[in-house]
C-alpha cells in the first residue's frame, strides 16, 4: 500500500502527495473520514485524485492511502432488482445505515454477504473448464436465471462443485489450474470498470432490436448490438423514449443509468419500474432490471464511474448469453464532469471547454457495445446494445458532445422540440434522423415480417420528404394551387405522420406495436395512397377520395388490439376497395 499527504483539494479534485508507489486508477482512500477517490494523473510522487464523495471539510496534511487496486464492481447474484449509486453502493442499504441522506465515507459491500442463493452445478467433478465456462445456475428472479462463470484467466479441472445454498462469498467450486495451483471459486467476481470484459468473437449486427416504436422500428431501426443516440432539447422527450425502450425493447435485461440527471426522472423511474408488467412474463420489471442512479445533487466525480459501472455490468450479462439493453440518460452530463475535472487539473481545454480526449472516450464507451460469442468452451451468443441520451444545450446539434457521438453511433433518433410542442410524441425528427443499420437488417425483416416491407418503408420515407418541399409552396401560394397529385402526396403524409408515427406512450394498445401490426398498418396507408392515385389518373377528384369512410377506420387502426389485426386487416382492406370500387363504378376495377 502506498500512503501519503494531502497538499491541495479543488473542489472533487484533491492533490497528493508522497504517492510514488501508487499506480494510475488506483482507488484510494481519502482522510480519516476514509472518502472513496481514483487516481487520475501521476506527476512524481504527486497524485491527481478525483474523490467520488463530498470534499468539505478536507485540508492539507490529511493522509491518502491507496488500496493498491483498480475501481471494479462486484458481479454475481444480487444485481438485479437493485438500485446503486455511481460507484455501485446499494442505496437501499445505506439508506437503511444512515438514512435518506448519504453519508461521507460510509462503507457498504455491493452485494449482499448475508442472503443465501440456491447454488445448482451444472458441471461434474474431474471436468475439464475454462475461463467463461458456466459452472451452475441460481434463480435470481422469477424470470431470469444468473449463469455461474468460471472467472477470467482460470483454466483447468474441476476438483470439487458443491450444491445447495451459499452467499456470494463461500465456495461453491475448486479448480485446479494448469500450474497445479487450486483456485476456490465463488458466486462472485470483481472486474475492473475501464477495462472491457474479453469475448471469443465479435459478430456483426444482424438482427433488430424489436422496440414496438412505430418511427424507430420502421424507418429507423437499431440492431441487437448495436448503438444509438437520442440528442434534443429540454422537454422533447428523451426520458420518455428511453422509457419506452427499457419496458418494450425485446432485451432480456436492462441497464438504466441516471447520469447526472434530475432526482425527480430518478424518482418516477424508482415509482414506475416496480409497478410496470413485463409484457413477456407479466411479473414487475424490475425482476429484469438493474438501476444506476446518480443524480445531478451528487458528487460530479462519480458521474463518470456511474458510466462504467453500468456498462461492466451490462458486459456480465452478456457473458452469460443475454440480450442487454443498455440506457445512459445522459451522456452530456457524464462530459460535463469530464469538463470539470479537466479544467481543475489545468488541461489544455477544446471546444467550448470540454477536454481534448473528449471524443476518444466517449468512443471507449460505445465501442463496449456489440454482439458476441462469449469465453467459454461452448460460447454463448450475448448482445449488449447501448443507447446514450444526450442534452444540448439550447438544443443545439452543433455542439461537441453531439458531434462527437454522431461520429461514432449507427443510428440517430433527432428530437424536434417544434413536434413536441405540437404534441407529435415520440417527436423523432423524420427527416433529422438515420439508422445505418437499415440494409443489414433488410434481408431480416424480409424473411421475418414481410417482402415488400422495405419498398413501403422507403415510398413512406420518399412521402414524408415531397411533403416537406410542397409545404414550402403551400406557405407561398396556397394549397388550391397544387395539383391533384401533389393534394394527394400532403394527404397520405399526413396519414403517415398522425396515424402511424404518432404513437401514445401511456394507451394501453398504441403504447406497442408488433412488427407484423406495423406492417398491416403501413400497407394500409400505402393503399390508399397507391389506389388513391390510380383513381385520380381515371378522373375521380381528390376531394371525393379524401372523403372515403374508410379513412376513419385506417386512422384508427393502431387502436386495435393484437389479436384482432389480422380480421380488421382484412375487413378495412376490403372496404377500402369497395368504397374506391363505387367511386370507379363508370370507369372499371383499380386492382390491376
Amino acid at each position: 500500500m502506498s500512503q501519503g499527504t494531502i497538499v491541495k483539494v479543488t473542489g472533487p479534485l484533491v492533490i497528493a502527495e508522497g504517492m510514488r508507489d501508487a499506480n494510475m486508477f488506483d482507488v484510494v482512500r481519502v482522510s480519516e473520514h476514509r472518502l472513496i477517490g481514483e487516481i487520475i494523473e501521476m506527476h512524481g510522487d504527486r497524485a491527481s485524485i478525483q474523490v467520488y464523495e463530498e470534499t468539505a471539510g478536507l485540508g492539507p496534511g490529511e493522509p491518502v492511502v491507496s488500496t493498491g487496486a483498480p475501481l471494479s464492481v462486484e458481479l454475481g447474484p444480487g444485481l438485479l432488482e437493485k438500485m446503486f449509486d455511481g460507484i455501485q453502493r446499494p442505496l437501499e442499504k445505506m439508506r437503511e445505515m444512515v438514512g435518506s441522506n448519504i453519508t461521507r465515507g460510509i462503507d457498504v459491500a455491493s452485494l449482499d454477504r448475508d442472503k443465501k442463493w440456491k447454488f445448482e452445478p451444472t458441471v461434474e467433478k474431474g471436468m475439464r473448464v475454462k475461463e467463461g465456462d458456466i459452472i451452475g445456475r441460481v434463480q435470481e428472479t422469477v424470470i431470469i436465471e444468473h449463469r455461474i462463470m468460471i472467472p477470467y484467466g482460470i483454466n483447468g479441472t474441476l476438483e470439487e462443485v458443491y450444491g445447495g445454498k451459499f452467499n456470494v462469498t463461500e465456495t461453491v467450486a475448486r479448480v485446479r489450474k494448469d500450474n497445479g495451483e487450486t483456485v476456490d471459486v465463488t458466486m462472485m467476481q470483481k472486474w475492473p470498470v475501464r477495462k472491457g470484459r474479453p469475448y471469443r468473437e465479435k459478430l456483426p449486427p444482424d438482427t433488430p432490436m424489436i422496440t414496438g416504436q412505430r418511427v424507430i422500428d420502421t424507418l429507423f431501426p437499431l440492431a441487437k448490438g448495436g448503438v444509438a443516440a437520442v440528442p434534443g432539447p429540454f422537454g422533447s422527450g428523451k426520458t420518455v423514449v428511453q422509457h419506452q425502450l427499457a419496458k418494450w425493447a425485446d432485451a432480456e435485461i436492462v441497464v438504466y443509468i441516471g447520469c447526472g440527471e434530475r432526482g425527480n426522472e430518478m424518482t418516477d423511474v424508482l415509482i414506475e419500474f416496480p409497478e410496470l408488467k413485463d409484457p413477456r412474463t407479466g411479473e414487475s420489471l424490475m425482476k429484469r432490471t438493474v438501476l444506476i442512479a446518480n443524480t445531478s445533487d451528487m458528487p460530479v466525480a462519480a458521474r463518470e464511474a456511474s458510466i462504467y459501472t453500468g456498462i461492466t455490468i451490462a458486459e456480465y450479462f452478456r457473458d452469460m448469453g443475454y440480450s442487454v439493453a443498455l440506457m445512459a440518460d445522459s451522456t452530456s452530463r457524464w462530459a460535463e464532469a469530464l469538463r470539470e475535472m479537466s479544467g481543475r487539473l489545468e488541461e489544455m481545454p477544446g471546444e467550448e471547454g470540454y477536454p481534448a480526449y473528449l471524443s476518444s472516450r466517449l468512443a471507449q464507451f460505445y465501442e463496449r457495445a456489440g454482439k458476441v460469442i462469449s469465453l467459454g468452451t461452448n460460447g454463448r451468443e450475448g448482445a449488449l446494445t447501448a443507447i446514450g441520451a444526450v442534452s444540448p444545450p439550447g438544443g443545439d446539434l452543433s455542439e461537441p458532445v453531439t458531434q462527437a457521438t454522431l461520429r461514432i453511433v449507427k443510428v440517430f433518433w433527432g428530437l424536434d422540440a417544434s413536434l413536441a410542442y405540437r404534441r407529435h410524441f415520440p417527436a423523432i425528427n423524420w427527416l433529422l434522423s438515420y439508422s445505418l443499420y437499415s440494409e443489414r437488417l433488410d434481408k431480416w425483416i424480409s424473411e421475418n415480417v414481410a417482402g415488400e416491407w422495405n419498398t413501403l418503408r422507403a415510398d413512406a420515407m420518399r412521402l414524408l420528404q415531397e411533403e416537406a418541399e410542397l409545404e414550402e409552396i403551400v406557405r407561398l401560394v396556397g394549397v388550391d394551387s397544387l395539383s391533384p397529385g401533389d393534394k394527394m402526396v400532403l394527404e397520405a403524409s399526413r396519414s403517415i405522420r398522425e396515424d402511424y408515427l404518432h404513437q401514445n406512450a401511456f394507451h394501453d394498445i398504441d403504447t406497442y406495436t408488433s412488427l407484423g401490426k406495423q406492417y398491416k398498418m403501413l400497407k394500409l396507408i400505402m393503399s390508399f395512397y397507391y389506389k388513391g392515385m390510380k383513381a385520380m389518373d381515371k378522373g375521380i377528384s381528390s376531394a371525393e377520395i379524401f372523403a372515403l369512410p374508410v379513412r376513419e377506420r385506417i386512422g384508427r387502426f393502431k387502436y386495435i388490439p393484437e389479436d384482432d389485426v389480422n380480421a380488421a386487416f382484412s375487413s378495412i382492406e376490403s372496404e377500402l376497395n369497395a368504397q374506391l370500387e363505387m367511386l370507379l363504378s363508370k370507369g372499371g376495377g383499380i386492382n390491376a
